[in-house]
Protein backbone atom coordinates (compact mmCIF):
# COMPACT_ATOMS: atom_id res chain seq x y z
CA UNK A 1 0.00 0.00 0.00
CA UNK A 2 1.38 3.60 -0.82
CA UNK A 3 0.55 7.21 0.24
CA UNK A 4 0.53 9.98 -2.11
CA UNK A 5 2.10 12.29 0.97
CA UNK A 6 2.41 15.71 1.18
CA UNK A 7 5.39 16.89 3.31
CA UNK A 8 8.14 19.56 4.15
CA UNK A 9 11.24 17.98 2.52
CA UNK A 10 13.81 21.04 3.67
CA UNK A 11 13.54 23.92 5.40
CA UNK A 12 15.89 27.28 6.05
CA UNK A 13 15.97 30.32 8.05
CA UNK A 14 17.53 33.65 8.78
CA UNK A 15 18.18 34.97 12.16
CA UNK A 16 19.34 38.59 11.42
CA UNK A 17 22.94 39.39 13.42
CA UNK A 18 22.04 42.54 15.46
CA UNK A 19 20.95 41.48 18.78
CA UNK A 20 18.85 44.12 20.62
CA UNK A 21 18.87 43.82 24.34
CA UNK A 22 16.65 46.09 27.18
CA UNK A 23 19.63 48.45 27.55
CA UNK A 24 19.03 49.59 23.73
CA UNK A 25 16.46 51.25 25.06
CA UNK A 26 17.54 52.82 27.82
CA UNK A 27 17.39 56.29 26.78
CA UNK A 28 14.05 55.78 24.89
CA UNK A 29 11.26 57.66 25.51
CA UNK A 30 7.91 56.28 25.27
CA UNK A 31 4.45 58.50 24.97
CA UNK A 32 0.64 57.36 25.74
CA UNK A 33 -1.41 57.68 22.85
CA UNK A 34 -2.86 60.78 24.03
CA UNK A 35 1.25 62.01 23.78
CA UNK A 36 1.37 62.08 27.72
CA UNK A 37 5.40 60.92 28.74
CA UNK A 38 5.38 57.74 30.41
CA UNK A 39 7.54 58.79 33.41
CA UNK A 40 10.26 55.31 33.44
CA UNK A 41 13.13 54.62 31.87
CA UNK A 42 13.47 52.92 28.50
CA UNK A 43 15.09 50.08 29.89
CA UNK A 44 12.77 49.86 32.55
CA UNK A 45 10.53 49.78 30.31
CA UNK A 46 11.48 47.06 28.70
CA UNK A 47 12.15 44.75 31.89
CA UNK A 48 8.59 45.07 32.17
CA UNK A 49 7.45 43.81 28.86
CA UNK A 50 10.05 41.04 29.38
CA UNK A 51 7.87 40.31 32.35
CA UNK A 52 4.83 40.02 30.36
CA UNK A 53 5.81 38.93 27.12
CA UNK A 54 9.08 36.34 27.96
CA UNK A 55 11.19 38.82 25.28
CA UNK A 56 14.94 39.42 26.69
CA UNK A 57 16.12 40.04 22.85
CA UNK A 58 15.16 40.36 19.52
CA UNK A 59 16.93 40.53 16.20
CA UNK A 60 16.90 43.48 13.20
CA UNK A 61 18.34 43.04 10.11
CA UNK A 62 21.38 45.07 9.35
CA UNK A 63 20.77 48.45 7.62
CA UNK A 64 21.15 47.05 4.12
CA UNK A 65 19.16 44.06 4.30
CA UNK A 66 15.30 43.97 2.90
CA UNK A 67 13.04 41.40 4.12
CA UNK A 68 13.24 40.44 0.11
CA UNK A 69 17.03 39.58 1.21
CA UNK A 70 15.99 37.63 4.14
CA UNK A 71 13.59 35.46 2.51
CA UNK A 72 15.95 35.04 -0.30
CA UNK A 73 18.46 33.42 2.07
CA UNK A 74 15.77 31.33 3.73
CA UNK A 75 14.35 30.03 0.40
CA UNK A 76 18.08 28.83 -0.83
CA UNK A 77 18.71 27.11 2.59
CA UNK A 78 15.13 25.63 2.36
CA UNK A 79 16.18 24.07 -1.24
CA UNK A 80 19.34 22.73 -0.72
CA UNK A 81 18.12 20.96 2.33
CA UNK A 82 15.12 19.49 -0.11
CA UNK A 83 17.74 18.54 -2.09
CA UNK A 84 15.99 20.14 -5.21
CA UNK A 85 16.79 21.68 -8.32
CA UNK A 86 15.19 25.17 -8.34
CA UNK A 87 14.09 25.14 -11.77
CA UNK A 88 11.93 22.35 -10.68
CA UNK A 89 9.79 24.77 -8.58
CA UNK A 90 6.17 24.67 -9.20
CA UNK A 91 5.21 27.70 -7.22
CA UNK A 92 6.87 30.51 -4.33
CA UNK A 93 4.77 31.90 -1.81
CA UNK A 94 5.98 34.54 0.14
CA UNK A 95 3.48 35.32 3.46
CA UNK A 96 4.60 38.75 4.67
CA UNK A 97 3.08 42.35 5.53
CA UNK A 98 5.00 45.17 4.58
CA UNK A 99 7.31 44.51 1.92
CA UNK A 100 10.84 45.98 1.66
CA UNK A 101 11.18 48.82 3.63
CA UNK A 102 14.40 50.14 3.54
CA UNK A 103 16.70 51.38 6.37
CA UNK A 104 15.54 54.91 7.41
CA UNK A 105 11.86 55.09 6.01
CA UNK A 106 8.85 53.41 6.46
CA UNK A 107 7.43 53.71 3.17
CA UNK A 108 6.35 49.78 2.42
CA UNK A 109 7.49 48.92 -1.61
CA UNK A 110 5.52 45.45 -2.59
CA UNK A 111 6.09 46.65 -6.36
CA UNK A 112 7.24 43.75 -7.56
CA UNK A 113 6.13 41.28 -5.21
CA UNK A 114 8.62 40.24 -2.53
CA UNK A 115 8.02 36.33 -4.31
CA UNK A 116 9.20 38.09 -7.38
CA UNK A 117 11.84 39.66 -6.04
CA UNK A 118 13.14 35.85 -4.28
CA UNK A 119 12.47 34.32 -8.10
CA UNK A 120 14.66 36.81 -9.51
CA UNK A 121 17.35 36.77 -6.73
CA UNK A 122 17.23 32.49 -6.99
CA UNK A 123 17.96 33.51 -10.93
CA UNK A 124 14.94 31.17 -11.59
CA UNK A 125 14.63 31.02 -15.17
CA UNK A 126 11.09 28.62 -15.78
CA UNK A 127 8.39 30.82 -16.21
CA UNK A 128 5.90 28.11 -14.78
CA UNK A 129 7.00 28.83 -11.35
CA UNK A 130 4.13 30.93 -10.28
CA UNK A 131 5.00 33.08 -7.55
CA UNK A 132 3.11 35.44 -5.34
CA UNK A 133 2.82 37.39 -1.82
CA UNK A 134 0.26 36.39 0.90
CA UNK A 135 -0.85 39.32 2.93
CA UNK A 136 -2.46 37.36 6.13
CA UNK A 137 -1.16 38.86 9.14
CA UNK A 138 0.92 37.29 11.21
CA UNK A 139 -0.28 33.53 9.91
CA UNK A 140 0.47 34.70 6.52
CA UNK A 141 3.10 31.81 6.55
CA UNK A 142 0.52 29.08 7.74
CA UNK A 143 -1.67 30.09 4.80
CA UNK A 144 0.74 30.15 2.23
CA UNK A 145 1.44 26.44 3.38
CA UNK A 146 -2.70 26.32 3.04
CA UNK A 147 -2.85 27.71 -0.46
CA UNK A 148 0.14 25.11 -1.80
CA UNK A 149 -1.29 22.06 -0.15
CA UNK A 150 -4.52 22.56 -1.40
CA UNK A 151 -2.90 22.95 -4.86
CA UNK A 152 -0.96 19.95 -4.36
CA UNK A 153 -3.95 18.07 -3.49
CA UNK A 154 -6.16 19.18 -6.30
CA UNK A 155 -3.23 18.42 -8.91
CA UNK A 156 -2.22 21.67 -10.32
CA UNK A 157 1.03 21.97 -8.34
CA UNK A 158 3.46 19.20 -6.94
CA UNK A 159 5.36 21.52 -4.99
CA UNK A 160 6.30 24.88 -3.50
CA UNK A 161 8.22 27.28 -1.87
CA UNK A 162 6.89 28.88 1.06
CA UNK A 163 8.52 31.90 2.92
CA UNK A 164 7.87 33.83 6.29
CA UNK A 165 9.48 37.01 6.11
CA UNK A 166 9.17 40.87 7.84
CA UNK A 167 11.21 43.60 9.29
CA UNK A 168 8.68 44.55 11.37
CA UNK A 169 11.29 47.20 13.48
CA UNK A 170 11.32 49.44 10.15
CA UNK A 171 7.31 49.85 10.70
CA UNK A 172 7.20 50.74 14.61
CA UNK A 173 6.89 54.14 15.98
CA UNK A 174 9.61 53.80 18.59
CA UNK A 175 7.93 56.17 20.65
CA UNK A 176 5.16 53.24 21.37
CA UNK A 177 6.16 50.59 23.84
CA UNK A 178 4.41 47.72 22.14
CA UNK A 179 7.44 48.46 19.58
CA UNK A 180 9.94 46.83 21.71
CA UNK A 181 7.77 43.42 20.99
CA UNK A 182 8.59 43.56 17.15
CA UNK A 183 11.97 42.25 15.70
CA UNK A 184 12.58 40.75 11.89
CA UNK A 185 13.18 37.46 10.45
CA UNK A 186 12.35 34.62 7.86
CA UNK A 187 11.75 30.98 7.39
CA UNK A 188 11.04 28.95 4.63
CA UNK A 189 10.36 25.28 3.66
CA UNK A 190 9.65 23.15 0.62
CA UNK A 191 6.38 21.46 0.61
CA UNK A 192 5.74 18.53 -2.14
CA UNK A 193 4.05 15.58 -2.89
CA UNK A 194 5.35 11.82 -2.56
CA UNK A 195 4.66 8.68 -3.07
CA UNK A 196 5.48 6.38 -0.35
CA UNK A 197 4.50 3.18 1.74
CA UNK A 198 3.85 5.11 5.11
CA UNK A 199 1.88 7.81 5.89
CA UNK A 200 3.00 11.26 6.87
CA UNK A 201 2.50 14.63 6.10
CA UNK A 202 -0.24 17.22 6.54
CA UNK A 203 -3.47 16.08 7.58
CA UNK A 204 -5.70 18.16 8.52
CA UNK A 205 -6.01 22.32 8.50
CA UNK A 206 -8.53 25.10 9.37
CA UNK A 207 -8.41 28.78 8.49
CA UNK A 208 -10.84 31.75 9.97
CA UNK A 209 -11.47 35.58 9.83
CA UNK A 210 -13.18 37.41 12.16
CA UNK A 211 -14.03 40.74 10.87
CA UNK A 212 -17.30 42.02 13.10
CA UNK A 213 -15.77 43.22 16.19
CA UNK A 214 -12.12 42.07 15.73
CA UNK A 215 -10.84 43.64 11.97
CA UNK A 216 -8.88 46.47 13.72
CA UNK A 217 -7.47 45.33 16.86
CA UNK A 218 -4.43 45.58 15.30
CA UNK A 219 -4.21 48.67 12.42
CA UNK A 220 -1.62 51.56 10.95
CA UNK A 221 -1.69 54.61 13.79
CA UNK A 222 -0.22 57.82 14.00
CA UNK A 223 3.23 58.06 16.21
CA UNK A 224 2.33 59.10 19.99
CA UNK A 225 5.07 61.83 20.14
CA UNK A 226 3.75 64.98 20.56
CA UNK A 227 7.03 66.81 20.21
CA UNK A 228 7.23 65.07 16.53
CA UNK A 229 3.80 65.57 14.50
CA UNK A 230 4.10 63.69 10.71
CA UNK A 231 1.46 61.92 9.02
CA UNK A 232 3.37 58.89 9.28
CA UNK A 233 1.81 55.67 9.83
CA UNK A 234 3.09 52.84 12.11
CA UNK A 235 2.12 49.69 12.83
CA UNK A 236 -0.43 49.83 16.36
CA UNK A 237 -2.28 47.31 18.11
CA UNK A 238 -5.31 46.95 20.76
CA UNK A 239 -2.74 44.55 22.51
CA UNK A 240 -5.28 43.24 25.35
CA UNK A 241 -8.25 43.08 22.95
CA UNK A 242 -5.83 40.67 21.12
CA UNK A 243 -5.16 39.13 23.78
CA UNK A 244 -8.44 38.28 25.13
CA UNK A 245 -9.84 37.56 21.39
CA UNK A 246 -6.57 35.43 21.32
CA UNK A 247 -6.80 33.38 24.37
CA UNK A 248 -10.72 32.26 23.61
CA UNK A 249 -11.01 31.55 19.81
CA UNK A 250 -7.62 30.20 19.23
CA UNK A 251 -8.27 26.90 21.47
CA UNK A 252 -11.06 25.72 20.00
CA UNK A 253 -9.63 26.44 16.59
CA UNK A 254 -6.82 24.34 17.37
CA UNK A 255 -9.23 21.87 18.49
CA UNK A 256 -11.31 21.42 15.58
CA UNK A 257 -8.31 21.18 13.47
CA UNK A 258 -6.97 17.94 15.74
CA UNK A 259 -10.61 16.38 16.00
CA UNK A 260 -10.40 16.40 11.80
CA UNK A 261 -6.73 14.84 11.98
CA UNK A 262 -7.96 11.56 13.14
CA UNK A 263 -5.56 11.36 15.75
CA UNK A 264 -6.11 11.58 19.76
CA UNK A 265 -4.79 14.88 21.54
CA UNK A 266 -2.52 12.30 23.44
CA UNK A 267 -0.66 11.66 20.33
CA UNK A 268 0.72 15.53 20.07
CA UNK A 269 4.25 15.93 20.62
CA UNK A 270 4.83 19.48 19.55
CA UNK A 271 2.70 22.51 18.91
CA UNK A 272 4.88 24.99 17.40
CA UNK A 273 2.73 28.44 17.67
CA UNK A 274 2.97 31.70 16.63
CA UNK A 275 5.76 33.42 19.07
CA UNK A 276 3.69 36.55 19.99
CA UNK A 277 3.68 36.96 23.78
CA UNK A 278 4.82 33.98 25.94
CA UNK A 279 2.01 34.50 28.49
CA UNK A 280 -1.14 34.38 25.81
CA UNK A 281 0.88 31.31 23.83
CA UNK A 282 1.27 29.42 27.39
CA UNK A 283 -2.81 30.83 28.03
CA UNK A 284 -4.03 29.53 24.62
CA UNK A 285 -2.14 26.20 25.22
CA UNK A 286 -3.68 25.55 28.72
CA UNK A 287 -7.13 26.32 27.78
CA UNK A 288 -6.31 23.96 24.44
CA UNK A 289 -5.89 20.81 26.76
CA UNK A 290 -8.44 21.83 28.80
CA UNK A 291 -11.08 21.75 26.30
CA UNK A 292 -10.38 18.07 26.64
CA UNK A 293 -9.80 17.97 30.19
CA UNK A 294 -6.36 16.39 30.19
CA UNK A 295 -3.09 17.59 31.37
CA UNK A 296 -0.82 19.57 29.04
CA UNK A 297 2.62 16.75 29.04
CA UNK A 298 5.95 18.67 29.97
CA UNK A 299 7.84 19.62 26.81
CA UNK A 300 5.05 20.52 24.08
CA UNK A 301 5.19 24.10 23.67
CA UNK A 302 8.70 24.75 22.48
CA UNK A 303 9.32 28.58 22.78
CA UNK A 304 11.80 31.06 20.72
CA UNK A 305 10.60 34.62 21.45
CA UNK A 306 13.02 35.26 24.72
CA UNK A 307 15.98 35.58 21.98
CA UNK A 308 14.42 36.48 18.87
CA UNK A 309 10.56 38.36 19.81
CA UNK A 310 8.09 38.44 17.64
CA UNK A 311 9.09 38.29 13.88
CA UNK A 312 5.36 37.58 12.63
CA UNK A 313 4.96 35.59 9.69
CA UNK A 314 8.42 34.25 10.51
CA UNK A 315 7.93 33.69 13.76
CA UNK A 316 6.82 29.45 13.26
CA UNK A 317 9.02 28.27 10.17
CA UNK A 318 12.17 29.80 12.16
CA UNK A 319 11.13 27.77 15.13
CA UNK A 320 10.72 24.53 13.15
CA UNK A 321 13.46 25.10 11.19
CA UNK A 322 15.72 25.14 14.51
CA UNK A 323 13.85 22.06 16.47
CA UNK A 324 14.45 20.32 12.78
CA UNK A 325 18.24 20.61 12.99
CA UNK A 326 18.71 20.42 16.82
CA UNK A 327 19.18 24.06 17.45
CA UNK A 328 16.68 24.24 20.24
CA UNK A 329 17.70 22.73 23.48
CA UNK A 330 15.51 20.44 24.90
CA UNK A 331 13.54 19.79 21.37
CA UNK A 332 13.65 17.28 19.21
CA UNK A 333 11.49 15.59 16.07
CA UNK A 334 10.54 11.51 15.68
CA UNK A 335 9.44 9.95 13.34
CA UNK A 336 5.64 9.23 13.99
CA UNK A 337 5.17 12.75 16.07
CA UNK A 338 2.22 14.64 15.88
CA UNK A 339 2.63 18.45 15.37
CA UNK A 340 -0.05 21.06 15.59
CA UNK A 341 0.95 23.86 13.67
CA UNK A 342 -1.55 27.38 14.87
CA UNK A 343 -1.10 31.14 14.30
CA UNK A 344 -3.19 34.34 15.22
CA UNK A 345 -2.72 38.09 14.02
CA UNK A 346 -4.02 41.04 12.05
CA UNK A 347 -7.28 40.79 10.61
CA UNK A 348 -8.29 39.07 12.73
CA UNK A 349 -7.33 35.49 11.30
CA UNK A 350 -6.29 32.54 12.80
CA UNK A 351 -5.13 29.12 10.92
CA UNK A 352 -3.82 25.97 11.87
CA UNK A 353 -2.50 22.52 10.44
CA UNK A 354 -1.41 19.47 11.86
CA UNK A 355 1.51 17.45 10.62
CA UNK A 356 2.80 13.70 10.87
CA UNK A 357 6.70 13.84 10.98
Amino acid sequence: MTFDNIVISGSGKVIPSEVIDQHHFTNHEFFQPTGERIDVRGDEAALKLESITGIKERRYAAENINTSDLAYEAAKQAISHAGIDPETLDQIIVGQNFGDVRTGSIQTDMVPSIASRVKHLLKIKNPSCTAFDVIFGCPGWIQGVLQAYAQIQAGMINNALIIGADTLSRVVDHADRDSMIYADGAGAIVLEKKTETEKRGILSWGSKTFTLDEAYFLFYGEGYHPEKPNKDLFIKMHGRKIYEFAITQVPQAMKEVIDESGHSITDLKKILIHQANEKMDEAIVKRFYRLYKTPQPEGVLPMSIQQLGNSSVATVPTLFDMIEKNELDGHEFNKGDLLLFASVGAGMNINAFTYLY
